[in-house]
């Protein structure tokens, strides 16, 4: 894999460089990767906030909870793993706003996309399809329990954990979006960027970024996560769903177009 960022290469521009052999990966293989590293941030992250956040809350053993900074943690953990995991073979984007804020930075090529965002959907789904089947065999009336408060769904107004009302879900998903989008193509420049402190830096990102929002609406920045969690959420999850599809694509977006006007102009 080269590590000229230009749209015109035939490299695939990653959130973790890596040269692998003059051929580089097969498309069947980065799409492995991508459901792989989707899944592992997916069952990894909402299997944390489904059976650890809470744990004991109301009863003597309250202090295993883990609480919004131990699923915080969980995100940024998993996103980190499965960047140094499968990154060097897809490009560890594992979230469809990443790839297509990279797309619109010139740094992943158009034709790739909507394999990697199927890719990217069916990991996550498949994700939360075996935490509800570790759930069947829960204590009684867990998963029922689990499906009535959203599966960990992302939502505002009463669906929000603080209350937030829709412009602030908005503006979250879009703000910190593309925070996390313009972090991701700073540390990954071939030139100006850190490539083999990557993931550590984008899994601290992550953590960031849900510490800060978990509150105002269980963060998405990543629709293949909103919809796994939704599936299973309930008709009000997936009525609110859209606002988690649609605008952290917008901040990926945003940030993809802007990283290119003000730091990739005239790259050679």
């Amino acid at each position: 894999m080269s590590n000229d960022p230009r749209p015109d290469s035939n490299s695939i521009p990653t959130p973790l460089e890596h040269t692998p052999s003059p051929a580089g990966p097969s498309l069947g293989a980065r799409l492995t990767a991508e459901a792989l590293g989707t899944f592992l941030l997916v069952f990894g992250s909402i299997g944390a906030a489904l059976f650890a956040a809470t744990f004991g809350i109301g009863t003597d053993d309250s202090i295993k909870a883990i609480g919004f900074v131990g699923v915080a943690l969980a995100f940024g953990l998993t996103v980190m793993a499965g960047a140094y995991a499968w990154g060097p073979i897809s490009g560890g984007h594992f979230n469809p706003a990443v790839t297509l804020g990279l797309a619109a930075a010139g740094r992943f090529p158009w034709k790739d996309v909507l394999g990697y965002l199927i890719a990217q959907i069916v990991g996550g789904a498949v994700g939360t399809t075996l935490l509800v089947l570790i759930g069947l065999f829960g204590p009684d009336g867990w998963l029922q329990k689990a499906q009535a408060g959203g599966f960990a769904s992302n939502g505002f107004d009463a669906h929000s954990p603080g209350g937030f009302g829709l412009g602030a879900a908005i503006l979250v998903e879009i703000l910190f979006t593309a925070i996390f989008v313009l972090v991701i193509l700073g540390v990954t420049h071939s030139r100006r960027g850190t490539p083999a402190m990557a993931g550590l830096v984008i899994g601290l990102t992550l953590t960031l970024i849900h510490l800060a929002t978990i509150p105002v609406d269980n963060t998405s920045v990543n629709p293949a996560r909103s919809i796994a969690t939704a599936i299973y959420g309930g008709p009000d999850a997936l009525v609110q769903l859209w606002v988690f599809i649609v605008f952290p694509i917008v901040g990926g977006l945003l940030a993809g177009w802007a990283n290119r006007a003000l730091f990739d102009r005239g790259d050679k």
